[in-house]
């Protein structure tokens, strides 16, 4: 059984900066549940305990906390091996606060800026270092996202062969984002900057299909991404939509070796069935064209997958997640879920299909923001996996 620390944290996803934090900060505290009660403003001590139910939560905490905060992470993906990690998280104001403002200011609710900066390494060697920035403006009209990182991964590559080489990854990534929200609606609109400079070499035996000109590359991507959301929460949706659409054109003007296209989309919807059933749908589409670097090419994504298992020019996934709420706090789920990656080395029909089944729990680990913790087991037909969970997988 294959053990993985999940994250939901993507770095061309704005909204996804504040879930991460969140996400290591609950596990961090559950990890280390030596936290000190800190004071509210009023000199209140922060509870760790549900007075409504008598429950453990964590909402007075993370409604109430700025200010830096120390965060652990326990990193178990077999593909790096063990590892932990250490992040600072500064919070600009209180979840709280911010609601207040909005109230005052008669505009919509607004997350709290906030800076991270945070390190991790594994046992294989593979190590990163990294600093972000999440800003909004104007009531959340205007949302900025902004990180470097600096990582040296050791991987595997599968291609033609369908065997895993070995590679080391080495680089040092820039992003920039900037969104806009169109009018009143849940519609976000903005340019995005990416620019990775890598160093990579096979440590072991070469993948020859590859015919790599050199190890040394640069992309330089300028790219437009549009987001839509409905959620009715961002951490564990029980209805409403969310998608987000990316084009992005990868080209020497923008400081990179290589041209290339890159189109993805994704999206999440949750069908409330009943008052205690959920029916959760998921659909997921990666495509290139161009001379994309052979560790950037779209792969499938799925629970019991092996991140970079199945990889080519295009991948498409689509899953389908059932979920029971047995009380307030406590949920179940099962999952199944197919996947394709082709384009370079299969054309669609003769591409393998990777297909997954699991189930998992949740637990309302923080009521009042509706956030849950708990663990999904997946199976596929290479591949056993658990993964700890903040919410829903999808993100």
């Amino acid at each position: 059984m294959q053990a993985h620390f999940a994250l939901p944290f993507r770095t061309n996803d704005s909204q996804a900066m504040g879930r991460g934090v969140l996400t290591a900060i609950v596990v961090g505290l559950l990890l280390a549940f030596a936290a000190v009660p800190e004071a509210h403003a009023d000199d209140k001590p922060i509870q760790f305990f549900d007075p409504g139910d008598g429950k453990l939560d964590l909402s007075d905490f993370l409604l109430n906390h700025k200010g830096a905060l120390v965060v652990p992470t326990i990193i178990t993906e077999p593909a790096i091996g063990y590892g932990l990690g250490i992040g600072l998280a500064f919070f600009s104001q209180s979840i709280s606060e911010a609601a207040a403002d909005a109230k005052k200011s008669g505009k919509g609710m607004a997350p709290p800026n906030m800076t991270v900066l945070g390190g991790a390494k594994t046992e294989n060697g593979t190590w990163g270092a990294g600093l972000a920035h999440f800003h909004t403006w104007d009531g959340d009209r205007y949302r900025y996202l902004g990180a470097i990182a600096k990582m040296d991964a050791q991987l595997d590559y599968y291609g033609q062969s369908n065997r895993p080489r070995g590679y080391e990854l080495d680089g040092v990534f820039f992003m920039q984002q900037l969104l806009a929200r169109v009018g009143d609606t849940p519609w976000y609109v903005g340019p995005r900057y990416v620019y990775f400079d890598s160093n990579t070499r096979f440590t072991g035996e070469v993948a020859n299909e590859l015919n790599l000109q050199g190890k040394d590359l640069k992309i330089g991507k300028m790219g437009l991404v549009v987001d839509y959301d409905t959620r009715d929460n961002i951490f564990y949706p029980s209805s409403g939509t969310y998608a987000e659409f990316e084009a992005q054109f990868a080209r020497g003007a923008f400081g990179g070796k290589q041209d290339f296209n890159q189109y993805n989309a994704r999206g999440f919807t949750w069908l409330p069935i009943s008052k205690k059933w959920i029916l959760g749908l998921r659909a997921d589409g990666r495509f290139s064209s161009g001379d994309i670097p052979f560790y950037a090419q779209p792969y499938v994504d799925l629970r019991g997958v092996s991140k970079g298992r199945y990889q080519d020019q295009n991948a498409v996934v689509t899953e389908v997640e059932l979920r029971w709420d047995v009380t307030p706090r406590w949920s179940v789920l099962g999952f199944t879920g197919v996947g394709k990656a082709y384009g370079k080395w299969n054309d669609f029909s003769n591409a393998s299909t990777a297909a997954s089944v699991g189930a998992g729990f949740r637990y309302l680990i923080a009521r009042k923001l509706g956030l849950s913790l708990g663990i999904d087991v997946a199976r596929s037909r290479t591949d056993s996996a658990f993964y700890i969970q903040v919410g829903s997988a999808w993100h």
